[in-house]
């Protein structure tokens, strides 16, 4: 299958590296030509000179920070190159983690052209960490979740085989956005474990606590969670590790996540001061700061 693959980034690479490992015809594009030069060199794949090239496929996945990016890329980058080029009958995958409702609304844009989009946000799976947080491509799919949303289920039907080959656990969400909307429940639920442990070990730290010890005794109690299990762990016994994302982009996620609690107007008071919390982390620390380097961020006294 022809393949434009756009954003080849951290994630983005292996992902696009599966799909060239499966046989597909990959056209990449980065706005970094420097990085795409070596992707395309070292995949034997072709590098798009622009997003025409890269638009103009069977399927066009985009791998982006968020969605005012992928709005950006696709109705408005080099002067509207990629509306220009893309075919109608294809299939747009917005990969990356976008907002729900902005994503419907690119969808009834992208459908008037007879061009399906489809969002198929991605989360790491725990078996990722077993050295760092950035996955890595093998000839295998990648062990990472993908959330399926789509409103022309022919569409999905002839995305999921592909989907396959990047992904190895694979959920159907529902409608138009409702993958996006997944992804960031999960990052919310994620980021409140992770707010709500920070703040354990640093008291446990204050008390004269040894912070092994207490993450040993959470891992076989009932505060288990991924975030304990895996991150706070594994930066226990390597004070390099990374979680293979950045702060900025979590912050991003969790912001996605309590704009739309609100748009289904609940009443959530933790997801708004969980998505506060990210966003001093953020400010504090700089949006580039790896996930797993987050804790030091809140280690505030009370005000006297």
């Amino acid at each position: 299958m022809r393949v434009g693959f756009i954003g080849i980034g951290a994630i983005g690479w292996p992902m696009a590296t599966t799909l060239v490992k499966a046989g597909h015809d990959v056209v990449a594009y980065d706005t970094d030509r420097e990085r795409l030069a070596r992707f395309a060199a070292e995949h034997h794949c072709r590098a798009a000179s622009g997003l025409a090239e890269a638009a103009g496929n069977d399927v066009v996945i985009l791998m982006l920070p968020n969605g005012e990016i992928v709005r950006q890329v696709v109705l408005k980058a080099e002067d509207g190159a990629f509306m220009k080029a893309v075919r109608p009958g294809s299939i747009v995958i917005d990969m990356g983690s976008s907002d729900a409702l902005g994503t419907r609304a690119l969808g009834a844009t992208l459908r008037e052209r007879s061009v399906a989009l489809i969002d198929a946000p991605v989360s790491k799976r725990a078996t990722v960490f077993a050295a760092s947080g950035t996955p890595q491509a093998t000839t295998s799919a990648i062990p990472m979740v993908i959330m399926i949303g789509g409103d022309d289920a022919a569409a999905i039907a002839k995305a999921k085989p592909l989907l396959a080959q990047i992904g190895d656990t694979l959920f159907e969400t529902g409608a138009l956005g409702s993958g996006h909307a997944v992804k960031a429940l999960n990052n919310y639920a994620s980021a409140a474990s992770h707010v709500a442990l920070a703040e354990s070990l640093l008291a446990a730290e204050r008390f004269g606590l040894d912070a092994k010890t207490v993450i040993d005794v959470i891992n076989v109690s009932t505060g288990r969670s991924f975030v304990s299990e895996v991150l706070f762990k594994k930066q226990q016994e390597n004070p390099d590790f990374k979680a293979g994302f950045s702060i900025g982009l979590f912050a991003k996620d969790i912001k996605n996540a309590v704009e739309l609690i609100s748009a289904v107007h609940l009443d959530a008071p933790v997801a708004r001061l969980v998505g506060e919390r990210w966003a001093l982390a953020r400010d504090r620390l700089g949006a580039a700061a790896d996930l797993a380097a987050a804790v030091p961020a809140w280690d505030d006294d009370l005000p006297t």
